[in-house]
């Protein structure tokens, strides 16, 4: 055989070999751990060793379980809204030609979780308190530059003022990491757990909207007023949750990877100007229900609210 021939012979062999052996990679199943940093939907964003930024999607068929036991033997099905950030996760499924995760199985330790949760709940707080004083500041500078500007102006220059102030102060507010995009709140008879019909047009109506939003979820959070025994309040907010949620996934046709996990918040969070009085407690049976566009994956420019 020729030495050029015999060359171009085995290159074409390696490059064979190379072939076969990427087809193969791309199809073989992996697994791989990390903490998630972000999700949209049925879209996460993985932190691993070797990717800062790992797309994992997840899908009706993707099994989400939470590892019980001394040796981890055990597994518990749990619900995709536990995918939460700061979660540290193990995922096991096949590359797509993006190089994103198809995710077969996804599954986390319960101290994990209660750990994601803490810091999830810890955050929420600071940076609520930290925009509260923040906005408080600022009312309060304003006040004193109408004062002054009262002085000088007339009463009409400082009215127009005043106004521009409110308008500024009724914008669509911040929730962590989410644009909130719209809001429906539920209330409920006392100890009831069952929707009132007249408000299933308003979440169908929700529900609708939040699909043409790129990238949307949906937060449920139930609420019971300080009467009776706290265990008890606990128990009818997490029902009034649930029932709304049903509502949302059956007649709504949200999908499960648009829902967060529906919050009982009991009695915290009490709202009303006397919440001993009747009325005060009606304001507090309520499930607030909001539209919310994560940031981080949705990108700021894309249907973000008029703020």
């Amino acid at each position: 055989m020729k030495p050029g021939k015999a060359c171009g012979t085995l290159f074409g062999g390696l490059l064979f070999a190379m072939l076969m052996v990427s087809t193969a990679a791309f199809g073989q199943v992996v697994k791989v751990q990390g903490l998630i940093k972000g999700r949209s939907g049925e879209k996460m964003i993985v932190q691993t060793k070797d990717d800062p930024n790992l797309i994992v999607v997840l899908s009706d068929d993707t099994k989400v379980s939470q590892l019980q036991g001394i040796f981890k033997a055990r597994r518990k099905d749990m619900s995709m809204a536990a995918l939460i950030p700061g979660l540290a996760v193990r995922v096991e499924g096949t590359y797509n030609d993006a190089h994103q995760l198809l995710a077969s199985s996804v599954s986390f330790k319960g101290d994990d979780l209660k750990r994601a949760e803490s810091i999830a709940a810890g955050m929420h707080e600071t940076k609520e308190q930290g925009e509260k004083n923040a906005a408080e500041l600022e009312k309060q500078n304003a006040e004193l530059k109408a004062q002054n500007e009262a002085l000088k102006q007339h009463e009409a220059q400082l009215a127009a003022n005043k106004a521009a102030i409110d308008a500024a102060v009724a914008r669509f507010g911040q929730l962590d990491d989410y644009y909130i995009f719209d809001e429906v709140t539920v209330y409920f008879a006392n100890g009831k757990t069952k929707v009132d019909p007249k408000y299933t047009p308003q979440l169908l109506a929700l529900a609708e909207k939040a699909k043409s939003i790129n990238g949307y979820m949906i937060e449920v959070k139930g609420y019971a007023s300080a009467v009776g025994s706290p265990a008890l309040n606990q128990k009818l907010s997490e029902d009034r949750a649930n029932n709304v949620t049903a509502i949302l996934l059956q007649q709504g046709k949200v999908p499960l990877t648009r829902m967060l996990a529906p919050g009982a918040m009991g009695e915290s969070e009490q709202v009303g100007s006397n919440v001993k009085s009747k009325e005060g407690q009606a304001e507090n049976r309520r499930v607030v229900v909001r539209v919310l566009q994560n940031k981080a994956i949705a990108g700021v420019q894309e249907n973000r609210p008029n703020n």
